[in-house]
């Protein structure tokens, strides 16, 4: 029996390595991060088990990304929609999570960060729009607001700050008006402002868009709304100059960079004693404490417990993946229309990795408590094995680093009036280093031309 047991743990610790999930994807991240989009999906291809695997959700995000940028939007959407039906319905398994607590998270089925969840729709809103499928673009732009909401009412304790997404309804406005809808336009632009000035400011650093502000006073005088259009004159310091009613329009979205990277970092908790059958666990560094309770348990497992004294225990952190290029603009008309920043993906991510600490840590101290009783038992059983099982907990315990590592950095965009007909733009972006990219668009009188480009330049990590 001990042979067995000595032997599954080995088994667990050398399947468990010690490499990040970035490391051990290097090959895919090169061939992504350097523009590689179809030798990508050629490696995504030859995955056999991704779409069966405990990474699953993971893999459908890149194969639906590598689908975009490859202009497959139809079956783009299609893994999006595998990975958005996988995030619905994740379901625990048992055996995995018992694994889990002998091990660490690794070993389960990757559950996505909240951000993941929604960026998803953001995807596939675009994939319709380049479809020319506006409402199917503006039911996932509403899905966003619906999926943080479920989410967030399912955390009973330390919910999430980032409960509700500005550029979703900046997107939703922005298709709307596609579609000749200005009035449902109007409604999201202000949903917008409202959650820039109440949410984004105070989480993110992150301003109004001015192009926000240029939108609600657009859609207020087309729909006749003076009393909005004042209120709004007067909130933003300036007056609406109407546009040309013979223009097109280019909405042009900047994806910058990669977005961040998981790594691990660890807390070391000490045992503040036995009360009435709860231990608790406690770090004064950063002023936590975690009671457990261990008074059903066996009294073995009791003594365990209580003999813990030290917790050395790992969670996951972001590491950023700093873009080249800082700012940007797009020149036309012999003028400059900064594209501004509408989605901090980066800052998003750090904030919702805060946010699910607490839970994190919980579930965290539950599983080395379990790992280092089962070394206490072991260690009465047979000192050697106990010795074996002390070393092998030291060696998986390891925290959970996936995430969906070929996100942006960032989202910006501006709208732009042109002239019916061929018109050539050009992108100017600055930062690290300076370039320049020229487009060319077919302008149609009174609609809207969406475009976005995605500058994979990064920093080294």
């Amino acid at each position: 029996m001990k042979s067995k047991i000595l032997t599954s743990l080995l088994l667990i610790t050398i399947l468990s390595g010690c490499a990040t999930y970035y490391e051990q994807n290097i090959k895919l991240q090169t061939l992504i991060t350097s523009g590689q989009f179809e030798a990508a999906d050629k490696e995504l291809a030859k995955d056999t088990k991704g779409a069966e695997g405990k990474n699953r959700y993971l893999y459908f995000c890149n194969r639906g990304v590598v689908s975009f940028m490859n202009g497959q939007y139809e079956t783009s959407i299609n893994y999006f929609n595998q990975a958005d039906y996988y995030a619905e319905d994740y379901s625990k398994s048992f055996g995995n999570e018992a694994l889990a607590l002998i091990t660490n998270p690794m070993v389960k089925p990757y559950r996505p960060e909240d951000f993941e969840a929604v960026l998803v729709h953001f995807y596939k809103a675009l994939n319709f729009i380049y479809l020319k499928n506006y409402e199917g673009a503006l039911i996932e732009c509403r899905r966003v607001n619906i999926v943080l909401q479920n989410l967030n009412d399912k955390y009973k304790k330390h919910k999430n700050k980032y409960a509700r997404d500005a550029f979703a309804h900046c997107l939703m406005g922005l298709v709307y008006e596609a579609a000749g809808n200005t009035n449902d336009a109007f409604i999201a632009y202000r949903n917008a402002l409202e959650i820039y000035e109440e949410d984004y400011k105070a989480l993110f650093g992150l301003d109004v868009p001015e192009q926000l502000k240029y939108d609600l006073m657009r859609t207020a005088h087309e729909l006749g709304f003076g009393t909005e259009l004042d209120f709004y004159e007067n909130k933003f310091g300036y007056k609406y100059e109407p546009e040309d009613p013979d223009k097109g329009y280019l909405v042009f979205f900047w994806l910058n960079g990669f977005g961040p990277v998981k790594d691990e970092w660890s807390i070391n908790f000490t045992n503040t004693g036995y009360n009435d059958g709860w231990i608790t666990l406690a770090n004064d560094e950063y002023g936590l404490s975690f009671p457990i309770y261990i008074g059903n348990k066996s009294r073995n497992d009791q003594a365990a417990f209580k003999n813990l004294s030290f917790l050395r225990v790992a969670f996951p952190k972001y590491r950023e993946r700093k873009p080249v290029f800082s700012t940007a603009s797009i020149s036309a008309n012999q003028e400059s229309y900064p594209l501004e920043l509408g989605e901090n993906i980066n800052a998003v991510a750090f904030q919702c990795l805060q946010d699910r600490m607490m839970r994190e840590l919980a579930s965290g101290i539950a599983r080395l408590a379990t790992k280092k009783a089962l070394e206490e038992v072991a260690r009465n059983e047979n000192e050697n094995l106990g010795t074996i099982v002390s070393i092998v907990n030291a060696m998986t315990e390891k925290a959970d680093t996936r995430n969906w590592q070929s996100l942006p950095y960032s989202i910006s965009y501006c709208r732009i009036p042109l002239d019916e007909g061929m018109q050539q733009v050009e992108l100017n972006t600055s930062g690290r280093m300076q370039h320049s990219v020229p487009f060319t668009f077919d302008i149609k009188k009174n609609q809207t031309t969406f475009f976005a480009f995605h500058n994979l330049e990064s920093q080294q990590r």
